[in-house]
């Protein structure tokens, strides 16, 4: 069966979508939601760019109204980050599968509520990360789940970007607690997510920000120590303050047997694969690098859920939940100074405020 999608918010991040949509089999893109009408009419002629089936595509300005149409199946989420839980509680209430844009919310309360309303209500909830689905990082996973390079002993994830203030002021939402939620879970949950996904359940948390900007709230560095169940220790530092421009990503996992660590502007570059006795494969390794095609696969993986009554999205709310439940540790220890335990509780990025004295 074709799953019929239904796209809110109609940005920059909405271009990826859209380009996997138009020539994804088994998808069909059926309408269209912005409160910008323009936007809606680039995001139109965007899809048809790649599109090869000319068909209506209806637009709303009121996304509620989008969520009534019958004939939509699923609907993907790419509104700014403060709407994405409220989004997509209204559109699995509608009886619609969701796509949501990381992060899925700003709180434990929301991301758990959406956890149990998607069971409820028996659809699926597909979080974006969709690097989970890159060819190469299938590759690390295998190689961690069959302790190819022996006991995890450290793991590293480095961001280290430039976010102008233009980037800041372009838009109202950017760079406040409650509708933005931080450096970290806009532009470091992805590795994170990578971080925590080869490394495994996590144990204890500490962080600390760091805040010099006068025209954001939220952070424009973080470091964090996270202690894993199994004995793993991790490390996360991550900035905005890059000069002049991106150094990009890094992500490096050392055990008693071998090293990996990749990096890059989109981690993109092998600089180092080392499993003690074992020949590294190099053509094997510029294969996968090249297949940058993991957002395919997420739809691919999407639509096969959708359609099957035993199968299901393999980044669900639960997965969704887990770097964004670091993330939020090491905000929740910034502000109380202590080493945060797990599972979380309750945390929201709004709680941040108070730290800026407001």
């Amino acid at each position: 069966m074709v799953v019929r999608f239904g796209l809110i918010g109609c940005g920059y991040i909405s271009k990826k979508h859209l380009q996997v949509l138009a020539v994804c089999k088994g998808a069909r893109l059926d309408a269209l939601s912005d409160l910008q009408e323009t936007r809606i009419e680039e995001a139109k002629k965007y899809y048809q760019e790649y599109s090869s089936d000319p068909h209506p595509i209806k637009y709303y300005q009121n996304y509620i109204e989008m969520l009534s149409d019958p004939q939509l199946d699923a609907v993907i989420i790419s509104s700014f980050s403060g709407l994405h839980a409220e989004m997509a509680k209204a559109a699995l209430l509608s009886q619609k599968h969701v796509v949501l844009e990381k992060p899925m919310a700003l709180s434990i309360e929301e991301a758990n509520e959406l956890i149990a309303l998607a069971q409820k209500q028996q659809k699926e909830l597909m979080i974006c990360h969709q690097l989970r689905f890159r060819p190469l990082m299938q590759k690390v996973k295998r190689i961690m789940e069959e302790r190819k390079i022996g006991k995890p002993i450290l793991g590293v994830a480095s961001i280290r970007i430039n976010r102008s203030p233009d980037y800041y002021t372009s838009a109202s939402w950017r760079g406040k607690w409650a509708s933005d939620g931080g450096m970290l879970i806009n532009q470091g949950i992805h590795v994170v997510d990578l971080l925590q996904w080869f490394l495994g359940e996590v144990k204890t948390v500490y962080g600390e920000t760091g805040q010099q900007s006068f025209i954001k709230e939220t952070e424009d560095a973080a470091v964090g120590i996270i202690n894993f169940k199994n004995q793993a220790k991790g490390i996360v530092e991550a900035n905005i303050v890059t000069q002049p421009n991106n150094l990009g990503y890094s992500l490096s996992i050392f055990g008693e047997k071998g090293t990996i660590s990749i990096e890059g502007p989109s981690l993109n570059k092998i600089s180092r694969w080392f499993i003690d006795g074992e020949q590294t494969d190099k053509e094997e390794l510029d294969r996968l690098v090249s297949d940058d095609m993991e957002q395919m696969y997420m739809y691919e993986n999407f639509i096969e859920a959708v359609n099957s009554h035993d199968k299901h999205v393999l980044i669900d709310g639960t997965e969704g939940k887990k770097a964004l439940e670091i993330i939020f540790a090491i905000y929740q220890s910034e502000l109380s100074k202590q080493v945060v335990h797990f599972p979380l509780t309750s945390f929201a990025t709004s709680e941040m405020i108070r730290k800026e004295g407001k």
